[in-house]
């Protein structure tokens, strides 16, 4: 027979128990999960970001973050069916030209209240949040980007007589003639096969009023520009018109081949390690500012808030997504990348601002970049379907200019014409 004592001690015992257990139910139930989607960052960036979770973790008891990594290629259509599934990720990590694209469409959140904690300013450089400003909203926290410098071979230039920097392009053309008339190398090996690009950084529209302009007088100025340095040799003609001419220009100027390489701080670090010879009469100067004061090379990375996640998350994620993108972590993961921060306080970092004794090239070029970043901006022609093949028609009415087989107006004219009959729905030949 069970007393009554011990029954009412049994029931107690009981209720503690399933209360217990709603307690621990309501706990699991109050945990927020965060999923960040990063592009191509594995395996390379797995114990950065293994240390980055865990220790946000412990920070933040009621917070769980999963990290999942996609290949560039897949990962836009991975997210435009998360999204319509109901199922985005809190967080995903996307260039400047597809953050355009999917805001456009509706596909992302504005950040702009979010960007930095209660009561503090954000930290993010004026150019990298311009990037992101899409029709007056700000549409990600950014990442990292980065900003060309000019590396340059100390011996062709005093061959060449050449003591200081170029102030714009013609210097620059210029200087890439004088190179190759008294050496006999090219002196400067242009993207040409990104001629677009080209053009913006020189201020120049390749659409205005939603029709192609890029046979006006100051383009077709441009082109001859190019064209008369080319006709000099000023150029290295390997790969100049290819869509990537990067691997030959980087094997010229480790040849010795090549007075001035255009490039990011990264590819000076190759040369360190490829052809110490070269890299130790290597020296580094800013690339000249276009008109608009745009310096070349940006290409931002950020992380966006999807459509679809809760309003009550955003908080939760934003304060992540600040974390994710802080000085410190920005730091840590740009000097493991080899890519410029978006952060001010991360740029003024000694890293990159205080220059050690013996400082060789690489790290003179990390600060001429930090110096050049907030007016690193990235270029491209936003809205318009199957604008890679209409590149190209741009890019093989350029080279036939600039290698004389064709007039240069009446190249020009044909492409402009390609790309209104495409702007005004038309099918391209």
């Amino acid at each position: 027979m069970i007393k009554p004592g011990v029954r009412r001690a049994s029931c107690r015992h009981y209720l503690a128990l399933l209360l217990l257990g709603f307690s621990l139910h309501g706990n699991a139930l109050a945990v927020q999960k965060i999923e960040f989607w990063t592009m191509s960052l594995k395996p390379k960036f797995i114990p950065y970001f293994q240390e980055l979770v865990k220790n946000y973790e412990a920070q933040h008891p009621g917070i769980k973050l999963e990290w999942v990594d996609f290949p560039w290629d897949i990962l836009q259509l991975k997210l435009i069916t998360a999204i319509a599934a109901g199922t985005p990720p809190a967080l995903v990590n996307l260039s400047v030209p597809w953050a355009e694209e999917m805001a456009r469409d509706g596909l992302l959140e504005p950040v702009d209240a979010l960007l930095a904690a209660p009561g503090m300013d954000n930290d993010y450089t004026d150019a990298a949040l311009a990037d992101l400003r899409f029709n007056g909203k700000v549409y990600g926290f950014p990442h990292y980007s980065n900003v060309n410098v000019i590396a340059y071979n100390r011996k062709i230039l005093a061959a060449a007589g050449i003591t200081h920097a170029p102030q714009n392009m013609d210097q620059l053309l210029a200087q890439a003639v004088l190179i190759s008339a008294r050496t006999g190398k090219p002196g400067y090996a242009p993207a040409l096969g990104k001629i677009d690009g080209f053009f913006m950084q020189q201020g120049l529209d390749l659409i205005r009023d939603g029709k192609a302009v890029f046979n006006s007088p100051a383009h077709v100025a441009l082109v001859k520009k190019l064209a008369a340095t080319y006709k000099a040799n000023g150029f290295l003609k390997d790969k100049l018109f290819a869509e990537d001419n990067f691997p030959a220009v980087v094997d010229a100027y480790l040849g010795g081949r090549l007075g001035l390489m255009v490039s990011a701080p990264t590819a000076i670090k190759r040369i360190q390690t490829d052809a110490p010879d070269i890299y130790a009469q290597t020296g580094i100067f800013p690339v000249p500012p276009g008109p608009t004061g745009i310096n070349d090379g940006g290409w931002m990375f950020h992380f966006a808030i999807p459509k679809g996640v809760k309003k009550q998350q955003l908080p939760e994620i934003a304060a992540f997504a600040r974390y994710l993108t802080s000085d410190a972590n920005q730091l840590a993961f740009s000097r493991l990348a080899g890519v410029m921060p978006t952060t001010k306080k991360a740029l003024a970092n000694p890293y990159f601002k205080q220059l050690p004794a013996n400082a060789g090239a690489s790290e003179q070029a990390l600060t001429v970049a930090a110096n050049s970043m907030n007016a690193s901006r990235s270029l491209y022609v936003a809205g318009i379907d199957d604008y890679d093949e209409l590149r190209r028609f741009l890019v093989k009415a350029v080279e036939a200019a600039v290698t004389g087989r064709r007039d240069i107006q009446e190249a020009l004219d044909e492409a402009v014409g390609i790309w209104n009959r495409k702007l005004q729905g038309a099918k391209l030949p």
